[in-house]
């Protein structure tokens, strides 16, 4: 059912919280520059405080993944993204002096780190 051993991970973990979820529930349409495309988030969850979040896990964060990334963000400003990492402080490449938590902190999203708690406090009920 899930895409990567990590999607699966968190899933447990959101359960294991009691926290309802959706996996892969919507697809978000965006226009990459010359060309529509189709998004669809890994997991869409309610928190706590009944917010709603499309949540978008990554082991790796590849060039194509930032891009449509931010091309979502910037044209469904009133979605909720976060990006939540298996280990944010990788570099976005090789020698690069940035890792993916501080590109996605540059970029505007919310972030998590999974390997710094897990499953974020704020999306546990």
């Amino acid at each position: 059912m899930f895409k990567s051993k990590f999607e699966r991970t968190v899933a447990q973990g959101l359960r294991r919280h009691g926290i309802k979820f959706q996996y892969e529930p919507e697809v978000v349409h965006f226009v990459q520059p010359q060309k529509a495309r189709k998004y669809t988030p890994d997991f869409r969850i309610t928190t706590k405080a009944g917010d709603v979040l499309l949540v978008e896990t990554k082991g790796k964060l590849t060039l194509e993944d930032r891009q449509k990334l931010e091309w979502v963000k910037e044209q469904h400003p009133k979605k909720r993204l976060v990006i939540l990492f298996m280990n944010a402080s990788v570099k976005i490449r090789k020698n690069s002096p940035t890792n993916y938590g501080e590109w996605a902190t540059k970029a505007g999203f919310t972030w998590f780190d999974f390997r710094r708690g897990g499953i974020p406090e704020e999306w546990r009920i």
